[in-house]
């Protein structure tokens, strides 16, 4: 365990009436993620940007859509691929698999606010 997550962990439990529930249960008490759902956050608004907004010539780069007929979840699915060693690609190892899960409304949301919201409660949903 990280020391950020311990910390995370001692600070919530220093809350008065939280302190008899589990790591989990406190931070949906108090509508907070843990830190691994945050990295996952941000990697998604990333993807979400370089995919759609901001960055798209950058994200075309780095992602590949996949040429599927098989739209269960989402119509926008991403093809993982091998990479050599570039930081750049890192974001998208990790990010594909969990891009593919998501709901086709935060992958097509018309801005990067609405996909920010619609993605956190899908986030919320994740155990």
């Amino acid at each position: 365990m990280e020391l950020l997550e311990q910390v995370q962990r001692r600070d919530t439990k220093m809350i008065r009436g939280l302190e008899h529930l589990s790591c989990e249960d406190r931070l949906r008490e108090l509508g907070l993620f843990s830190l691994e759902k945050r990295r996952l956050r941000g990697d998604l608004i990333a993807a979400f940007q370089y995919l759609k907004e901001a960055y798209k010539k950058a994200g075309e780069e780095l992602f590949t859509r996949a040429c599927s007929d098989k739209t269960r979840g989402n119509g926008f699915k991403l093809k993982e691929g091998r990479f050599r060693l570039d930081i750049r690609k890192f974001i998208t190892m990790r990010v594909v698999r969990h891009w593919n899960r998501l709901l086709g409304e935060v992958v097509d949301a018309p801005s990067l606010e609405v996909s920010k919201a619609r993605l956190d409660g899908a986030l919320s949903n994740l155990v």
